[in-house]
């Protein structure tokens, strides 16, 4: 079975929980456990809030988020046309920030989701492929 749905929000903080409650919502069509659809909920919330504040600032812009459940596993895709990250490896790091926060959101990102990729260029945005598979789902596999 494969089903997409796609959310475009504008870029403000206001947004960032329907964000989770609609990936979350459509992540339910798997066999994931509470404590994963809260840990993909974190990992969204991390992933639209850098848009928000490092993507774009004091400037407006939009946030899409492409979700996809095929082959027993949900794909989220979030996109941003902000600033982009000059130095992906060094904002990888853990406590790496430039706006004086915890610097952890990529970390958490990174933790909770089974696969986690950044595309990003200076001045046109960032993308962030999350993949998330339930563990009832891996366990059948192995």
């Amino acid at each position: 079975m494969e089903n997409k749905a796609e959310l475009v929000i504008d870029g403000v903080s206001d947004n960032i929980g329907l964000a989770r409650v609609t990936v979350a919502s459509f992540a339910s069509q798997l066999d994931f456990t509470i404590s994963e659809l809260e840990e993909l909920k974190v990992a969204i919330s991390e992933a639209v809030s850098n848009s928000i504040i490092h993507g774009y600032g004091e400037e407006e812009g939009q946030v899409k988020i492409k979700m996809r459940v095929y082959g027993g596993q949900l794909e989220v895709i979030i996109i941003d046309q902000g600033s982009g990250i000059e130095d992906i490896d060094t904002a990888l790091q853990p406590s790496y920030t430039t706006e004086g926060r915890m610097g952890l959101g990529l970390t958490f990102i990174d933790s909770f989701m089974d696969q986690f990729e950044i595309e990003s260029e200076v001045d046109q945005g960032t993308q962030l492929r999350m993949i998330k598979i339930p563990t009832r789902e891996q366990q059948q596999v192995n």
